[in-house]
C-alpha cells in the first residue's frame, strides 16, 4: 500500500497504531506550533490583512477532503441568487503557480490545482495565491463589482481575516484517531469548533438531516447528477450497459471510500482503485485494457482530461446546504458591511 494511503488508514483506524505511536512525539511537537502560531495573530503580533469586502472561509481542522469546495461554490450560487456578486479565493494546492493569478476552466491543473478549476466552472471569478490575501486584493481589483469573497481552504490562513468561518465535517470519519498531525488528521485541536460561526456536517444521501434554526450546526449532502464522458462530453451514459461487464473506479480524493460507496448506490459494481488526495494522474494510472467503463469523480477528471478515452466517465456532484446556514452568511455579511 501507497505509504500515504497506509497513513490515513492509520488516522482512521479506532485504536492508536504502532505507526501513530511513532509519530505522537511529533503530533505534540505540531500542536505546540499550531497553538504558538495562532495566538501570535490573536495578539497582533503576526499581521492579518483585512479585504475591503467580507470573507466566509470555507474550511476543516482535519486533513483531507470533506466537501469544502462543493459547499464553497454551492454557497457562492446561493449567494449570488440573493443579489451578491461573490468571488472565490483559494491557496491552488497542487499548482505550481506562486504569484496570484486568475482561474479559467481549461487551465492546466498542474499550474493552477484541481479544485480551483471546478470553483471555476460555476462561472463566478475565481483566484488562487499561495497568500489568499494577495489573492483577494487581486480578484476585487480585477473585478470590482464583488461584494464578497468564499475562500476555500482558508481556516488556518490568518493573514486573511474573514466576516465568518465555516468548518466541515465528514460526518462517516468525523476526527480519525482525535491526534494532531503527523500522528492523526488533525490540522488544529478539536476545541477549535468553539470558535467558528458554523459547522457543517457531509451526510450521506438519505441520513437524517436535523433541523438549523441558527445555522451554527447545520449539514450538506451531495447529489450524484448525470454521469459525463471525459472524451464526448455531450454523451449521455447508459450504466445498464455496464451491469455484470468490468468496470473500474478511480479515486484520488480525501476520503475515496465515499466516492466508492456512491456507486454501489447507483447499482454499479465496479473494481475501487485509491489514490492519495490531489493524485497527479498518469495514463497508467487509469490502464484497464478489459474495461467497458472507467469512473472518477469530477476532480480527478480534470487531471484525466488530458489522455482520457471514450470509456472514461465522472460523476458531477450537487452540494445541497441548509438554507440556515445561508441565512447566518447573509446575517454575517450586513454585519461586515454595517461595521
Amino acid at each position: 500500500m501507497n505509504f500515504a494511503l497506509r497513513l490515513v488508514a492509520t488516522w482512521y483506524t479506532p485504536r492508536v497504531t504502532p505507526l501513530a505511536a511513532l509519530l505522537w512525539p511529533w503530533s505534540l511537537l505540531y500542536r505546540t506550533v499550531v497553538a504558538l502560531r495562532r495566538a501570535l495573530y490573536r495578539a497582533g503580533i503576526l499581521r492579518t490583512h483585512r479585504l475591503p469586502v467580507p470573507v466566509i472561509v470555507v474550511g476543516n481542522i482535519s486533513v483531507g477532503g470533506v466537501g469544502k469546495t462543493p459547499l464553497t461554490g454551492a454557497l457562492a450560487e446561493q449567494l449570488a441568487h440573493r443579489g451578491l456578486k461573490p468571488g472565490i479565493v483559494s491557496r491552488g494546492y497542487g499548482g505550481s503557480s506562486a504569484v496570484p493569478r486568475a482561474v479559467a476552466p481549461g487551465d492546466d491543473p498542474n499550474v493552477v490545482g484541481d479544485e480551483p478549476l471546478l470553483l471555476a466552472e460555476t462561472g463566478f471569478p475565481v483566484w488562487i495565491g499561495r497568500d489568499r490575501a494577495d489573492a483577494g486584493h487581486a480578484l476585487v481589483m480585477a473585478n470590482p463589482s464583488c461584494d464578497v469573497i468564499v475562500a476555500d481552504d482558508g481556516l488556518q490562513h490568518y493573514a486573511l481575516a474573514r466576516a465568518m468561518e465555516i468548518a466541515v465535517i465528514d460526518a462517516s470519519r468525523e476526527f480519525g484517531n482525535g491526534l494532531m498531525l503527523p500522528a492523526g488528521p488533525l490540522r488544529e485541536p478539536v476545541a477549535r469548533l468553539r470558535d467558528v460561526d458554523a459547522i457543517v456536517r457531509l451526510v450521506g444521501r438519505g441520513a437524517p438531516r436535523p433541523p438549523a434554526a441558527s445555522g451554527h450546526e447545520t449539514w450538506m449532502t451531495h447529489e450524484p447528477l448525470p454521469w459525463r464522458n471525459l472524451k464526448h462530453p455531450g454523451l449521455a451514459a447508459n450504466p445498464a450497459q455496464w451491469k455484470n461487464r468490468e468496470v473500474h473506479a478511480v479515486a484520488g480524493i480525501g476520503n475515496p471510500q465515499r466516492f466508492f460507496d456512491m456507486i454501489a448506490t447507483l447499482g454499479i459494481a465496479a473494481t475501487p482503485h485509491a489514490f492519495p488526495d490531489h493524485h497527479d494522474f498518469a495514463p497508467a494510472d487509469i490502464a484497464f485494457p478489459g474495461a467497458i467503463a472507467i469512473l472518477m469523480t469530477q476532480k480527478d477528471a480534470v487531471k484525466c482530461a488530458a489522455f482520457a478515452d471514450e470509456r472514461c466517465w465522472y460523476l458531477p456532484l450537487l452540494a445541497v446546504i441548509d438554507p440556515a446556514l445561508v441565512a447566518l452568511a447573509l446575517e454575517k455579511i450586513h454585519g461586515f458591511k454595517a461595521a
